[in-house]
């Protein structure tokens, strides 16, 4: 026989599992235990004590005139048996307490009854009666033992005997069905892990740290409440930092923070200090919540097996009851027993005793009242399950308590897991909820981040630029550390993928700040530090993949000089990017975007007015129309980059204030056009570099007071002499055509400074090129040059020749005469270098500083 131990074992869950376990499963959990004991008891009282006792019913009939009375020895006998005192008592007392009923006289059986002798007198029988103690059956020791087993078979119904089985059973089948969802290899790995990320979740030092600051937060709100806040104008968020603003609110405010001249700044004063480790170890949680939620909200099975296990046990708790009461009142402790057996014992009928009648009805009627009070506990729990959508769990009521309003709704297993939690603790799930929230994971990150980036390391990344600014670079880290903010002399600042930039109020102490760049950073800006950028920022650089990232303050800097977008912003997205705030850009100079456009967005007309610089690189998109070009009369540059262009735009001749035109990188064959340009009378650049040019119209000479003409880059063959009649020209570059004279027309640019003509097929330069006395800048690499001419001593202002890629076989020595030119500046191979003389060499090794003084 197996012990209550090992029964109760089939109920033992781990320890850590009884936080999924409602009251309801504890309760029937202890029912079902109780049952057990029911069951081991009545089992071990039936195997030890159960026995049924039976006394034949003596059939005989008075009739005093047909037949004497047989009555003799056989009436009233005391049976005495050897089985023990209890056993003989028992028989006994059923003999003298029972009275046989009178039947006509049957003769016994041959084999157990001897022949009958004639009566006696009445006076001897009455004497016989009286000195006999009951009626004797003459059976032996063997035939009770036999028909005992026989009627117990035969007269018990099967319920009696079979009770503490059926009770053993069906408790364990309920136990079975209580704690299934534990044991089922699918859902006991979600539910093994989900106990132990929550278990982490609520001891995390996090959790404490996020809670009380939360409280705190809170206690300052309503301090702010009582003194009154006043409202922000439409394009300040008065959301808190934690929040996430929508995209047309460009800045967000921190209750905790006051800036101003007067009052100092409020921070919320941290109630825990949180480690490195506490920090790794809770950033390590916050993974394995985004994961698991993840893997388990995809699914139901979880909640679909509770469910089906609550309805088998409620569907088992009609069948038990059902069936077992009916069978209360065939538990009695007397039974008639008719066995069949007249033929071996001489009786045919045998009036039976029970002796663990009354207990097992007492034990039965306990189990009905235990599995009543079971069944109602399972009716009650199929109510809960379909009272409220189990599928779907709401931390609104967290949300409102904490500052963590994004705090996510699940569903499914993890919605259902949640639900269970809820019933033995919600203090599980308040804190769980802190590690769903993105806001929390930030403000863990902000943390960890000011322990890593102190005042000190930031000090050493500092460096200064090409500007001779000093300049501040930050990529992909989680968030902007605060002593960021302490570098009050810092220049240029810049955030590289950093997804949660957010720039507090501290950034007024920043007064040298003027750029600032952001790549792929939506910053948020708090209502202090955005008055500062608006009234201090001179030039932004804004690089995006969506037009989302653009955060709405950017065009609410009315001091901005500079602008540079740099993404998607193609036509169909024209209307996302809000170009119709660019009004509020008043000082706005210059105006840079990078992009895929095929139209110029017709509300860039909106900074027309001021605007001095417009560029377009539209990276290899056709730019169709140009129309919008005709309102920008005040642009003095402008640049339309890889828009494959194949003619030059008719809108750009609308610019009358057109000084410098680059139309770089398209697919431009002829410029027929350049006519139009005398009517630009401001125009002294113009750069169609990179392009397919053939050839230069002669009605180039239009434009007189050009200065500088960039055509690198091209199909040129030829350089007609039209160029050369352009007599303001300063530079002129037409590296990498297919050049193969320079013509003499040349010595008619005396203002000539800069002359490039690298990578083409010259093979002679014509004494007439050195009559450009003013030349500084002389690029004549990768040609057929066989010879450079003495004349090249007559370039006084000479400071940089390039002569290397040629077929010279040495230098001329009139080149010291170059006062300004040194070895930096003369770009040669080393084994020509080295045929100049030692005298030359000096010269070109000095020191630029004294050539510089007493040259220009």
């Amino acid at each position: 026989m197996f012990t209550l131990a090992e029964v109760a074992s089939l109920n033992d869950i781990q320890p850590t599992y009884r936080i999924l376990k409602p009251w309801w499963d504890v309760f029937m959990d202890y029912l079902a235990v109780v049952m057990l004991m029911v069951a081991i008891f009545a089992g071990t009282m039936q195997l030890t004590k159960d026995q049924v006792v039976c006394l034949p019913v003596l059939q005989s009939t008075i009739n005093s005139k047909a037949q004497p009375v047989m009555s003799g020895k056989a009436d009233f006998t005391t049976v005495e048996t050897t089985t023990g005192q209890g056993e003989a008592s028992s028989m006994r007392t059923v003999s003298f307490g029972s009275t046989p009923t009178v039947t006509p006289a049957v003769p016994l059986s041959r084999a157990a009854t001897p022949q009958y002798q004639p009566t006696e007198s009445g006076q001897e029988l009455k004497k016989e009666q009286k000195d006999s103690a009951g009626r004797k059956t003459n059976l032996d020791f063997q035939q009770y033992v036999f028909i005992n087993q026989m009627c117990y078979h035969v007269a018990l119904p099967w319920y009696s005997k079979y009770f503490p089985y059926l009770v053993l059973i069906h408790t364990i089948i309920l136990i079975v069905s209580s704690n299934f969802w534990f044991k089922y290899p699918k859902t006991c790995s979600k539910i093994e892990h989900f106990v132990s990320i929550l278990g982490k979740c609520f001891e995390s030092p996090w959790t404490t740290k996020a809670l009380s600051e939360t409280a705190c937060e809170d206690s300052e709100e309503n301090k702010q409440r009582l003194t009154g806040a006043q409202s922000l104008s439409k394009y300040v968020s008065t959301s808190s930092d934690e929040g996430s603003p929508s995209a047309s609110t460009p800045m967000i405010t921190k209750s905790g923070f006051k800036f101003s001249a007067d009052k100092p700044m409020i921070e919320v004063p941290s109630v825990t200090i949180l480690d490195k480790k506490d920090g790794e170890q809770a950033k390590a949680l916050f993974e394995k919540v985004r994961k698991f939620r993840a893997h388990v909200e995809d699914s139901d099975l979880i909640y679909k097996l509770y469910v089906g296990q609550t309805v088998i046990k409620t569907v088992k708790f009609i069948f038990i009851l059902c069936y077992t009461a009916n069978f209360v009142n065939t538990i009695s402790f007397e039974h008639i027993c008719s066995p069949q057996v007249e033929h071996l014992i001489g009786y045919a009928q045998f009036e039976c005793t029970h002796n663990m009648a009354y207990m097992l009805k007492k034990l039965l009627i306990s189990y009905i009242s235990l599995i009543c009070v079971y069944g109602f506990i399972c009716l009650y729990t199929l109510f809960w399950l379909f009272r409220i959508p189990l599928k779907e769990y709401s931390f609104e009521k967290v949300r409102e308590e904490s500052s963590f309003s994004d705090i996510p709704d699940v569903k499914n297993d993890f919605a259902f897991l949640l639900h269970m939690v809820d019933q033995y603790d919600q203090l599980y799930s308040k804190r769980f909820g802190v590690f769903l929230s993105e806001v929390s994971e930030n403000k863990l990150r902000e943390i960890s981040l000011n322990h890593e980036w102190t005042f000190e390391k930031l000090r050493q990344h500092v460096s200064r630029n090409v500007q001779e600014k000093q300049e501040l670079h930050l990529c992909m880290l989680s968030g902007v550390p605060d002593a960021v903010f302490d570098l009050t002399d810092l220049d240029v600042l810049k955030l590289e993928l950093i997804p949660e930039a957010k720039i507090p109020a501290k950034i007024s102490q920043m007064t040298n700040l003027q750029e600032l760049h952001l790549y792929h950073c939506p910053v948020k800006v708090e209502q202090t530090a955005f008055s500062f950028l608006r009234d201090h920022l001179r030039c932004l650089h804004v690089n995006f993949t969506d037009v989302a990232e653009i955060p709405a303050w950017v065009y609410l800097l009315k001091n901005l000089r500079e602008l540079y977008l740099i993404g998607n912003l193609n036509s169909e997205n024209n209307k996302m990017i809000g170009l119709e705030s660019l009004r509020e850009l008043r000082h706005l100079k210059i105006l840079h975007m990078k992009s895929n456009l095929t139209k110029i967005p017709p509300n860039i007309t909106d900074v027309a007015p001021h605007l001095t610089k417009l560029v377009i690189d539209n990276d290899g998109t056709k730019l169709v129309v140009l129309n919008s070009l005709k309102k920008m009369i005040n642009v003095v540059e402008l640049e339309l980059q890889n828009c494959e262009l194949e003619r030059i735009p008719h809108a750009i001749f609308s610019l009358s204030n057109l000084q410098e035109l680059d139309l770089k990188s398209n697919s431009i064959r002829t410029i027929e056009e350049i006519i139009s340009f005398q009517h630009l009378k401001r125009l002294t650049c113009l750069k169609l570099w990179h392009n397919k040019i053939v050839n230069i119209p002669p009605s180039i000479t239009h434009i007189k007071n050009l200065e500088s003409l960039y055509l690198s880059n091209n199909k040129l063959e030829s350089l007609p002499a039209a160029v050369f009649s352009l007599q303001k020209l300063r530079c002129l570059d037409v590296s990498y055509n297919s050049i193969t004279v320079i013509p003499v027309e040349i010595a008619l640019l005396q203002n000539l400074q800069h002359f490039h003509i690298t990578g083409n097929k010259v093979d002679v330069l014509p004494k007439q090129l050195f009559k450009c006395v003013k030349l500084r800048t002389l690029s004549l690499g990768q040609n057929c040059i066989t010879s450079l001419p003495d004349k090249v001593g007559q370039l006084l202002q000479l400071t940089h020749l390039e002569l290397k890629g040629n077929c010279l076989d040495r230098l001329p020595g009139t080149l010291k005469q170059c006062q300004l030119l040194r070895k930096g500046g003369l770009v040669v191979e080393d084994y020509l270098f080295d045929t100049l003389p030692l005298e030359v060499k000096e010269v070109l090794n000095q020191d630029t500083s004294i050539p510089f003084a007493n040259g220009i």
